[in-house]
């Protein structure tokens, strides 16, 4: 029996958490359709309107189909060029890669203790200037060794001398013999070659100690500090203390394909060939160099041979690293046909525009292009100086098309107006979705605490009707045992009669 009552409380509980999800969902449903009930009417003049918008953009379609095959009645909006005629240069582009004109790796000549630095990392110094000083203790005390052992051999020398001097007027005199005058002069004259040894050793340890002061080679710009100050520091260790790049001038290497060496050969035979080096971030301002140098030999990897131009590089705007796109100029075209590289299109037949004829109707013709420089294509043929080219618009034209010509300045500043205008009802929309969605928000916690109350009564009652369950049972066990006690003495009576 409380087995039963315990199951029939937890399938109430059950039920309880099941209804109040069936309502939390049945009242979510519940407000978009009343929404959708109340305002049937704004929804279909939406549709209405999405409808005619539609018709509207077909017939757009349909005139823009009319105005590219030619017989639309509307002109086309386009922007046009005029093909200007002027001096072109014949450039080769390739990109370069910026390298110190001169790089010094500083490293220790002697072993010992770096006492000290005396630059800052990434200070200009100047070709001779007191970068390091070594521990010179030793090499001082070596230094006057080297000294001491040349005083002892000179003192040496100067008796030799001596001695040599006086044997001779003996000798002359028969005092003594030739052989011993000789032994003399032998020993002198090897004095004489000690001395000259420790002059030498003196030298050495002169150098040895000047080692110990490590000054710039170069002017330039010094790096990073490998090895700090209190380290010890070896004779031909593999690191480096320091890194000095020269930066003025400073060259860039580029490589160009070998199809380009024999004009690169003869153009050079007539002068020097300058070089332009444009930044890609600040394409306006351009760095002129002169070609420098050309290998000797063609990669046959890449199949391109390596070029280097040498630059002033006053300013220091070119760096070591930096990559930048570089420009070999060869020549001068002169009274070249010019049109912006946006003019162009490619047809079934090649490169073609659409010329503006004088009564606003466009022919579509063939031309021939040469090199591209700063967004503008040389015409080689089929394009006059001072015909007008579309250069925006094209895709919506054809040949014979009737157009429209905008002025370039008026198209800019509407669409950068049109930009703000978009941008503050693109804005003042996320503004009112979001206040939507807040309120919805909020309608949904209120219906989930209503729901969560309603399932809070219903379990409280489940409990209730539980333990009002127990109480019954309890009292049923009551009476039954209050009943079997009677009937336990009954029979006890009757088994001892």
């Amino acid at each position: 029996m409380k087995r039963t009552l315990w199951i029939v409380a937890f399938l109430v509980v059950v039920g309880g958490f099941a209804g109040f999800q069936q309502y939390q969902s049945w009242s979510l449903n519940k407000k978009p359709q009343d929404d959708a009930a109340v305002k049937p009417q704004g929804g279909s003049e939406r549709g209405e309107g999405r409808s005619g918008a539609g018709q509207g953009q077909g017939r757009g379609a349909a005139g823009a189909g009319g105005g590219g095959r030619g017989q639309g009645r509307e002109a086309v909006p386009v922007l046009v060029a005029t093909a200007m005629q002027k001096a072109v240069p014949v450039q080769l582009r390739a990109v370069g890669n910026v390298e110190a004109y001169t790089t010094v790796s500083i490293k220790s000549q002697v072993t010992g203790v770096l006492q000290k630095a005396h630059f800052k990392e990434g200070q200009d110094v100047k070709n001779g200037q007191l970068l390091f000083t070594v521990d010179p203790r030793p090499l001082e005390a070596a230094l006057k060794q080297a000294e001491a052992a040349l005083a002892r051999d000179s003192a040496q020398l100067r008796n030799m001398r001596e001695q040599l001097k006086r044997y001779g007027e003996l000798v002359e005199k028969q005092y003594v013999s030739r052989e011993q005058y000789d032994q003399i002069k032998a020993n002198a004259d090897a004095a004489e070659a000690v001395v000259d040894a420790d002059k030498a050793v003196v030298e050495n340890a002169k150098v040895q100690l000047s080692y110990s002061y490590i000054y710039s080679p170069i002017s330039g710009r010094i790096g990073s500090l490998l090895i700090n100050e209190g380290n010890l520091i070896r004779l031909n260790d593999g690191a480096p203390l320091v890194v000095i790049n020269q930066l003025t001038p400073i060259n860039v290497t580029f490589a160009v394909p070998e199809l380009n060496l024999a004009d690169i050969k003869r153009h050079m035979a007539g002068g020097r060939l300058s070089v332009k080096a444009n930044f890609p971030s600040d394409e306006g301002r351009a760095e002129q160099g002169i070609l420098a140098f050309v290998d000797n030999l063609v990669d046959r990897t890449t199949g391109t041979i390596k070029l280097k131009a040498e630059f002033a590089n006053g300013e220091r705007r070119l760096w070591p690293g930096q990559f930048i796109n570089v420009g070999l100029t060869l020549t001068t075209q002169a009274d070249a046909v010019v049109i912006p590289s946006d003019a162009i299109q490619v047809g079934p037949e090649g490169q073609q525009v659409f010329i503006v004829k004088p009564d606003k109707r466009v022919e579509l013709r063939p031309v021939s292009i040469g090199q591209t420089n700063d967004g503008e294509t040389v015409i080689t043929k089929g394009l006059a100086a001072g015909e007008q080219v579309v250069r925006e618009g094209q895709f919506l034209l054809a040949h014979g098309a009737r157009v429209e010509i905008k002025d370039a300045s008026k198209v800019a500043e509407e669409t950068k107006g049109g930009g703000r205008r978009g941008g503050g009802r693109g804005k003042a929309k996320a503004d009112g979705d979001t206040q939507e969605s807040a309120k919805a928000g909020d309608e949904v916690k209120g219906e989930g605490r209503r729901g969560r109350k309603a399932s809070e009564g219903e379990v409280k009652e489940a409990a209730k009707a539980g333990e009002e369950s127990k109480g019954e049972g309890r009292r049923r066990r009551g009476e039954g045992k209050s009943e079997g006690e009677p009937r336990g003495s009954k029979g006890q009576a009757r088994g001892e009669s």
